[in-house]
């Protein structure tokens, strides 16, 4: 069975709704979703997780589901996609999905046990001293189930949007660095506590996917080289166990005079005031799904691809990030 998935971080969807939860149907946010509309149309996704999706308040009185379903049935009348979200984040951006229903079933399925779930404090040694310290995730990964329409189970699905290690206090030189350990360290937590779920599923034969804004790649930055580790490393597995190692639906990136290739994005660095590519988006998958195609829907490097050059200037202005899509295999036991 093949399943077309796609993340997309479309960066504050929140700002395209009412407050009552209604999508806005009027000026540049209208513009904005018809663009948006037009890049999943073109994806066409199975099942898309979306990072930075519309926010859900603790009362239950507005929800990312709700918000997306009423945004889909406007802007994606043709299509019959359902929504689903977990446990609310801290702040105003949430992690979210769409999926046809008539494709696969996708249930919402945290880890439940005190100390194990993701909307909770947890402990964690980041730095190898046989310490460990308390950390948060400030977005709850979306911990998920696919399954088929008839209910065989295919995968356990981890949606993501880890610690950004940027930092946009003023400060001075020992502060950037104190802040930017901290944050590095931060990072390594979360990643850690994602790979502990992934090796909890792994254990009892279920494979699993992990896709999101990883704000993190593969030798990204020297914080990599100083503590000897990325955070995409760790969600990917420990060497020791192969077989549980998960593979990246996209190629190494290559550095270049303007950054890495592939990219998913691009930052100013706050020092130098130029512009860097980033691949920090990401989709990883376990041994037993095979890998049909994956790429970053980027059209500036996509360039012989009819499909991304149709929405291109979508692509550019709708978002900051660019999506990333795998078409993925599983084998039906």
């Amino acid at each position: 069975m093949q399943l077309k998935t796609a993340v997309y971080n479309i960066a504050w969807m929140r700002d395209l709704f009412e407050k009552d939860g209604s999508p806005i149907t009027t000026g540049k946010q209208e513009i904005r979703s018809k663009q948006l509309a037009e890049i999943i149309e073109a994806l066409n996704p199975d099942f898309l997780g979306i990072v930075e999706g519309p926010d859900t308040l603790v009362n239950g009185s507005r929800t990312a589901t709700r918000q997306l379903e009423f945004w889909v049935s406007h802007f994606l009348p043709s299509h019959s996609f359902k929504a689903i979200h977990g446990f609310p984040s801290a702040g105003q951006q949430e992690l979210c999905a769409i999926y046809k229903p008539d494709k696969i079933q996708v249930l919402f399925t945290p880890e439940t046990k005190t100390g194990k779930r993701f909307d909770e404090p947890f402990l964690m040694d980041t730095t190898n001293r046989m310490i460990k310290e308390q950390y948060q995730h400030y977005r709850p990964p979306l911990e998920l189930s696919l399954l088929t329409p008839d209910g065989v189970f295919l995968s356990r699905l981890i949606l993501a949007h880890t610690k950004s290690k940027g930092i946009f206090d003023k400060v001075d030189y020992a502060r950037y660095e104190q802040l930017s350990v901290r944050d590095r360290l931060r990072l390594f937590g979360e990643c850690m506590h994602i790979r502990e779920r992934c090796d909890s599923y792994l254990s009892k034969d279920q494979e699993v996917i992990v896709m999101g804004d990883i704000n993190d790649g593969f030798e990204l930055d020297f914080y990599e080289n100083k503590f000897s580790k990325s955070a995409v490393e760790i969600l990917l597995g420990d060497l020791w166990k192969p077989e549980w190692i998960l593979k990246t639906a996209l190629p190494r990136p290559k550095l270049t005079a303007n950054g890495y290739t592939p990219y998913s994005g691009k930052f100013k660095d706050r020092i130098t005031g130029d512009q860097f590519n980033i691949l920090i988006d990401h989709i990883l998958i376990s041994q037993k799904i095979k890998l049909i195609e994956g790429k970053v829907w980027n059209p500036y490097l996509e360039k012989s691809d009819a499909i991304i050059q149709s929405v291109k200037h979508n692509l550019i202005a709708a978002s900051d990030h660019f999506p990333v899509g795998a078409t993925l295999e599983f084998t039906l036991s």
